[in-house]
């Protein structure tokens, strides 16, 4: 593989940051710099550290900025779900997020 935008993990987690900025668009003007902003950041920390793990030597350093992304990911779900609790986004919204969450959670595990 010559470049991190090859692995279908850093292009599934593409998808989530391009819905999840198409959602907040959404939110309530009081969330501009609450849950939306929260949102945004977590969500593109998690492809970010998967092109920074890519571009580092070692395959220790790679797997370290993997499990950031997987920390940024559950922060994701978390506020996913804190959005549906809010009735920010309706359940076929928060199924369809949380469903991409999940598999890019299990495709980081692996």
């Amino acid at each position: 593989m010559k470049t991190f935008k090859e692995l279908l993990v850093w292009q599934k987690s593409m998808l989530l940051v391009t819905e999840i900025y198409k959602v907040t668009k959404e939110y309530p003007k009081e969330e501009l710099f609450g849950l939306s902003s929260q949102m945004r950041r977590s969500s593109v920390s998690i492809p970010s550290n998967i092109a920074e793990g890519f571009g580092r030597e070692g395959l220790n350093d790679f797997i370290r900025f993997l499990n950031i992304s997987i920390s940024s990911l559950f922060e994701i779900q978390t506020q996913i779900e804190i959005s549906y609790n809010l009735n920010f986004i309706d359940k076929v919204v928060f199924e369809d997020l949380y469903t991409s969450t999940k598999e890019i959670e299990r495709m980081l595990s692996s």
